[in-house]
């Protein structure tokens, strides 16, 4: 049986112009750039320019203030199809001029051009009809260069490739014809490129090597005898197997790190990611903060001047009892959108500049002592520090952070960057887990590294200093940066 009742509730539901800010304000800059262009494609009365002059020649200010009160309407309109033009231009006059700040001039923001370069992999075809290859040769030695990966090593098996060579020429030919043209393609530029494993790689280039290189021979060796040694670090293990002084063996080793292990690596990519800085910060001298929005590429945005000049002409023949100026329903609707769509996403690009404006602000006035001197100054802050300081939400905040960059006098960082934990030391002062991560880095370049420091010992001089962390601390954070453990940071040092 069916049961019906009636409740009220509270429910928080969100404005199409608050889902239109909240999506803006998470676009970093050339994001947003190309937001604010399809935005302009499908809004006619929205346009790239300065801040317009008087519109009219007089100064007869009635042509600015008609509404559909006094417009002809259709006899079958009703009140909600028309547009109170007094609102809307009089409302459009204080976003007409909304123009984001620039950094740079307006020379600056004409594109870059792109340098014209050549991929890895045309670089390698070019260099077939220079090596010598045969017809069918250089066959084998394209389907190669066409199943190298993006690092340089080539992993598809070689059977896959006769597969391929029969099925897409006819070519049958059996792999070890295939091996033997894969060994000229792996010593064209770059030596080592298609190289089916490290050890490969680093042999490759050994054989490259003039013959009477210092250590060229010892290496090799080395690599083909005591890999295993090698990738361990197992140095006296190395000398008794291959009877060689501890020199010989530094002169081999130092001379294999100096190799490529990954010959082909960004090669393989045709585009290059760049990261556009959001924000600048700079210290003027007076010692005080100078932040700014990167504006360089974000056009300024105003409503149309011709529509403006439509409204205001059939404004003005209306007055004049001029029977054109009477709009059907369709064109009063399609104004009545467009204007409406133009105000708020130019209200929403200007909120969205505020708030980031303010996250900013807030970020530098808690990271201070950063922001003036750099690296190891920075205090332990999250999300909820700022949120609570600039009076908004913690989701706002995290989409302002979220893949936006600020370029300093130090660098360019990402806001996330300055949000960690903090630790606290004897003294009971607070300082970021990041610093202690330096510290650590710091720590580690500094070891002996023909003895190098255990977890444990570094979490003991940490102690020292007055930061009560556990190895297993250590542990991690020597992970988070990369560094491997003591036993493969050791090197040979001589006596």
């Amino acid at each position: 049986m069916l049961h019906l009742r009636q409740s009220q509730s509270l429910q928080q539901r969100l404005s199409p112009q608050q889902i239109q800010y909240i999506k803006l304000l998470q676009l970093p800059t050339l994001a947003l750039e190309q937001r604010i262009k399809a935005e302009m494609e499908v809004n006619p009365l929205l346009e790239e320019g300065e801040e317009l002059d008087d519109l009219s020649d007089n100064d007869d200010a009635e042509t600015l203030d008609a509404s559909t009160d006094d417009l002809p309407q259709e006899a079958d309109d009703t009140r909600d199809d028309e547009l109170d033009w007094d609102e809307y231009l009089n409302a459009s006059d204080e976003l007409e001029g909304y123009k984001a700040p620039s950094m740079q001039q307006d020379d600056d923001r004409r594109e870059m051009p792109i340098e014209a370069t050549s991929s890895a992999t045309e670089h390698l075809l070019d260099q077939l009809g220079l090596a010598g290859f045969s017809d069918t040769e250089r066959l084998v030695a394209e389907q190669i260069i066409g199943s190298i990966d993006e690092d340089g090593y080539l992993r598809r098996p070689l059977e896959s490739i006769t597969d391929d060579l029969l099925f897409n020429y006819g070519l049958n030919i059996t792999e070890r014809d295939v091996e033997r043209v894969l060994g000229k393609v792996q010593r064209l530029d770059p030596p080592g490129i298609a190289a089916r494993d490290l050890q490969e790689c680093l042999l490759i280039q050994l054989e490259a090597l003039p013959p009477r290189t210092p250590g060229r021979a010892v290496a090799i060796e080395m690599l083909r005898k005591t890999y295993k040694a090698f990738t361990m670090k197992h140095f006296d293990q190395i000398k008794q197997r291959l009877s060689v002084s501890n020199e010989e063996l530094k002169e081999a080793f130092d001379l294999v790190q100096h190799l490529d292990p990954k010959p082909g690596e960004g090669a393989f990519q045709m585009t290059s990611n760049y990261v556009v800085p959001d924000f600048t910060v700079e210290v003027d001298d007076e010692g005080d903060f100078l932040i700014m929005l990167n504006g360089r590429n974000t056009p300024p945005l105003r409503l149309s001047r011709e529509y403006r000049h439509l409204i205001e002409a059939m404004a003005g023949e209306q007055k004049g009892g001029n029977a054109s100026a009477r709009l059907d329903a369709g064109t009063r609707t399609f104004l009545r959108d467009k204007v409406e769509a133009a105000r708020w996403f130019i209200q929403s690009i200007q909120q969205r500049r505020q708030t980031m404006l303010k996250v900013m602000t807030a970020i530098v006035a808690l990271q201070e002592d950063f922001f003036r001197h750099g690296e190891g100054h920075l205090r332990p802050m999250i999300l909820k520090d700022i949120a609570e300081r600039i009076g908004m939400d913690i989701s706002t905040v995290s989409r302002v952070v979220n893949g936006k960059y600020v370029q300093t006098e130090f660098g360019t960082y990402e806001l996330k960057y300055f949000f960690s934990e903090g630790l606290a030391t004897e003294s009971g002062e607070e300082v970021s887990n990041k610093e202690v991560r330096a510290l650590i880095d710091r720590i580690i370049q500094a070891e002996d590294k023909s003895k190098p420091l255990s977890d444990q010992t570094i979490a003991d001089m940490l102690e020292k200093k007055g930061f009560n962390i556990a190895r297993r601390t250590v542990t991690k954070y020597r992970e988070q940066l990369d560094i491997p453990v003591a036993r493969m940071r050791k090197e040979i040092v001589l006596s």
